[in-house]
């Protein structure tokens, strides 16, 4: 790919609210835009959050990561987006609030921000996806770039549709989903590789790529690859590891990784972060990963 692309990200950003009354800034897709930042990567997000504090300390945050704020859009009405966290054994849930800014990004202004940007890869995930407001903005983002879509699968009751959600995998050429979300997207007897197989057959994929916690991840494209999970001595949760994995993933694929590297290193990466509280872990973690890789020879 183009070494001077971007890949877009696009969808919410949002405050995770752990029960020990910590607030945390995360969302799936500004997590991944902030890993590729710290490791070099120069991703250009695109979502929107209220004219409140938490929209106020988003810009700051991405400011302070180097991110750039142009695709960052402001409403005036609608609160930046908020989450409660519950973990359990290690596990996190999630209680999503409804009408958040991010529901109501704009086609208009994100044309507007991304200007003559090239675009290698348009990540995306479901959840932003939940308002026709925001669907309408990707979908002209679509048309603007006509780049490759990487699909970060995320399930979160009740805000999402079976039939919606296979139509935003028609196409894409990269789909990421664990294995709870490939049972309800593929349901059947058949083992989980072979599942992974039929959904990449059914959409059109390149590959599929299904993480598994504590077990690891596999890979389904012309070839299957598995990674097991490394051991975690300090577990502190696993908020965001998903999300470190597939920036891992994004960063292997626009620089031409092949298949096995790239989840040997999404799964390491990912367990990195599940030492850490919440979605972000310190800024030094991702280019000291970065730089370990690079005097990696596999």
């Amino acid at each position: 790919m183009d070494d001077d692309a971007a890949a877009l990200i696009f969808g919410e950003v949002l405050f995770d609210h752990f029960p020990d009354g910590r607030r945390v800034m995360g969302g799936a897709p500004y997590n991944v835009a902030w890993h590729l930042g710290r490791m070099g990567a120069r991703p250009f997000f695109v979502s929107r959050v209220g004219d409140d504090a938490a929209g106020g300390a988003v810009r700051r945050h991405m400011e302070a990561a180097g991110l750039a704020t142009a695709g960052l859009q402001v409403d005036d009405t609608l609160p930046t987006g908020s989450v409660r966290v519950d973990i359990e054994e290690g596990e996190p849930s999630y209680q999503i609030l409804a009408d958040r800014a991010y529901d109501a990004i704009d086609d208009a202004r994100s044309e507007a921000a991304l200007g003559a940007r090239a675009v290698a890869l348009l990540y995306h995930g479901t959840l932003a996806l939940r308002d026709p407001r925001s669907r309408g903005a990707l979908r002209r983002l679509q048309e603007l770039t006509g780049a490759p879509r990487f699909v970060d699968v995320n399930l979160r009751s009740p805000w999402w549709d079976a039939a919606r959600v296979r139509e935003l995998l028609d196409g894409a050429r990269w789909i990421k989903l664990n294995e709870d979300e490939l049972d309800a997207l593929a349901p059947g007897g058949a083992g989980m590789a072979e599942r992974a197989a039929a959904l990449r057959t059914v959409h059109g994929a390149e590959l599929v790529l299904v993480t598994r916690g504590a077990r690891g991840a596999l890979l389904v494209g012309e070839d299957s690859h598995v990674a097991p999970a490394p051991p975690v001595p300090d577990l502190a949760d696993s908020v965001g590891a998903g999300d470190a994995f597939s920036a891992v993933a994004i960063l292997a694929l626009t620089r031409g990784w092949p298949a096995d590297r790239l989840l040997a290193r999404a799964v390491d990466y990912a367990a990195l972060i599940c030492g850490a509280r919440g979605a972000l872990p310190p800024p030094e973690l991702p280019p000291r990963t970065l730089r370990a890789w690079q005097g990696d020879a596999r």
